[in-house]
Parts: C-alpha cells; structure tokens; sequence
C-alpha cells in the first residue's frame, strides 16, 4: 500500500526531532504509513531549519511560503494544520478543495462559532481529527473503562481543577470532562470570565483569560469547572474530581495518580495504578495512527469534528454567559458571531 502523502503548515514546533507536545512531525515520523512531501510556514528561517532537521528522513519534502500554492501543487492526502486559529478555517475550505483525505488540527479550532460552523460544512465528507490528545493517553482511556464499568456506580457530577485559559487550554479540559462522563451532549452552560481588572497592560492573561463554569449535560449531569487561583498563569495540572452514586474518583496531576474512595461502612480509599507513558508524547504517534486508519476504515477518530465542535462550543459559552452576569446559556442559542482570538502561536504573517 502507498503511504498517504502529508503537508504541513506551521511547523515552528517541529524543528527538532525530539517527540514531545506539538512536535507533529516527530509523531508523523513514529508512523511508517505516511511520508511528508511539503512544509508551509511564514518564516523563512523556521522552514530552512525544518528542512535541514528532517532532511534525511523525507528527501522530498519542499518548504514553501504560500500556504494556498502549496495545497493546489503537492494536493497532499492529509494536512496536518498547526498554524493559528485565525487561519484554521479559511486553510481547512482550501485543503477540502485540493482533495485532502484527512485533516490533523491542532487547537484551539477556530475563532469563532461562525468559522465553526464553515469548518463542519466543509468536513463533511473527510475526517477532521482534532489534537485534544488525552483521547490517546492510555491513563485516561483506563480511567473511563472504570467508570462505564461502573466503579463509581452513576455519575452524579464531575468537577475539574487548573483551568489556566478558557480556549487555547479550555478545550483539553472540557473534552477531558465529556469523556469522563460517557460523551453525553452537553445542553447548557453557566459561566464567567475571570476578573483581570487588575492585570497589566501586557499579560498574556487578557488575551485568553480563565473563568468558572457549569456544564449541563443532556441527562442531567453537571459538570463543574474552576481555577486554581487568581494569577495562575498556567493552572496546576489538569486533575478531576468524578462523583458517583457508589463513590468518587480523585483523578490528579493529568491522572498520573487516581484514588478510588468507595462511599459504603468501609469507606476505604485505594490508588489506581494508571499506565505509565512510554515516551514523552504518547498520543501524538496514537493520533497520526487514528487518522490513518479512520481514512482507510471510514470509522471515526476518538477525536472527530463532533466532539471538536462541542468542547468549541463550550468555551465561547462561557464568554456569552459572563456577558450576561453567568446567565445560564442553551447551547442552540449561541452568538455564533463573538470573536475570541487565543495566544499568537509563533506563525503569522510578517
């Protein structure tokens, strides 16, 4: 079988051949079925550097600094998006267009709920498989198996810890939260944005500020979302807390330690032995794989345009909802016009 040809745009992340968070091509590198055959990026010097890192190992690949020239000559089978979210959709239509078999993007998706709904359009027909990759980690797929299987007996509520961001960051913790509760549709959302009044001119915090919200799931769960502190800058590490009929589970340090607390006359609490990562990125190559296999399969990806648009959906709820004083929101009421632009990523243009 012929490996699925990739292009890439926005690779000031992958310059190192080190796998590790965002480093994509050293995750496409882990996969034998793909070759990597052009590089967008609006720098120069970061697509020299790429090439020279990654020369031996794709021979063909070609830098180039115009992302749409790029798509119409190589019309890769896959593209694999790093770019800023401003970009996201225009770039998604564009590869739609070119005849992309698959789409990789990372978060956050979009700057709007509007660009959203062009991203769900134009997906339509191919996977888009979205990087919220503790879908991947085997520690949080063990801690759902336990919780289907009924561990902590019916869900009652969830509440998770160290939000740092509403949508660059926001969007791990809300798909984190789904998955834990059995990837029911959320419904409704009450929120507000963290008071950063006092914050400085220059803070990075204004850009993307964190906030408290409730989720309401579809039968009747809430989810519950909070912040570590006033000016944390980048949340502790995501942790959980799932409240069951039966019991909890205390899911900490991005459920590298999970307790289970059973709630009957032995209230005993026990540690979960969760599996350990085997390299640094796990889910990257665990992603590139999926994809893989979701083109050749058809099957969905454990990270696909719907659970995209739902933990989307939730962050700009939030917003809307703190606009109103934390008025609860229906999520099929949304103001799919509000803007939010997260941190720059390192590629725009000069």
């Amino acid at each position: 079988m012929d490996k699925l040809t990739v292009a890439i745009a926005g690779c000031h992340r992958m310059i190192t051949r080190k796998l590790g968070s965002h480093n994509f091509a050293a995750a496409l590198h882990s996969v034998e079925e793909v070759d990597v055959v052009a590089v967008f990026d609006f720098d120069s010097t970061t697509r020299d550097e790429f090439i020279d890192c990654w020369k031996d190992v794709w021979p063909r690949v070609r830098a180039h600094d115009d992302y749409q020239k790029m798509m119409a000559t190589v019309n890769p089978d896959i593209l694999l998006l790093a770019t800023r979210q401003t970009m996201h959709a225009d770039q998604i239509e564009v590869a739609v267009q070119s005849g992309v078999k698959g789409i990789l993007c990372d978060k956050p998706l979009v700057t709007s709920l509007s660009e959203m709904d062009r991203v769900l359009l134009a997906c339509q027909d191919i996977p888009l498989l979205f990087a919220l990759d503790r879908r991947w980690f085997d520690r949080y797929r063990l801690i759902r198996r336990l919780i289907t299987k009924g561990l902590v007996g019916d869900i009652i509520s969830i509440i998770s810890y160290g939000l740092s961001n509403l949508i660059n960051h926001g969007c791990h913790w809300y798909d984190s939260l789904l998955a834990l509760a059995g990837d029911v549709e959320p419904v409704w959302v009450s929120g507000l944005v963290e008071d950063l009044s006092g914050e400085p001119d220059d803070s990075r915090r204004l850009i993307d500020p964190s906030g408290r919200a409730q989720i309401g799931l579809d039968n009747g769960v809430v989810l519950y979302i909070t912040v570590d502190g006033k000016h944390q800058s980048d949340g502790l590490p995501m942790s959980f807390e799932v409240v069951g009929s039966k019991g909890r589970l205390f899911v900490l340090d991005d459920a590298k330690q999970t307790f289970h607390w059973t709630i009957d006359e032995t209230s005993q609490i026990k540690q979960i032995e969760t599996p350990r990562d085997i390299n640094p990125w796990p889910a990257g190559p665990a992603m590139v794989s999926d994809l893989v296999s979701s083109i050749h399969s058809g099957k969905r990806t454990a990270c696909d345009i719907d659970q995209a648009r739902r933990a989307t959906e939730i962050g700009f709820a939030i917003h809307q909802s703190s606009l109103s004083s934390g008025k609860r929101i229906n999520l099929t009421d949304l103001d799919r016009s509000i803007r939010i632009e997260s941190f720059p990523w390192g590629n725009e243009p000069n």
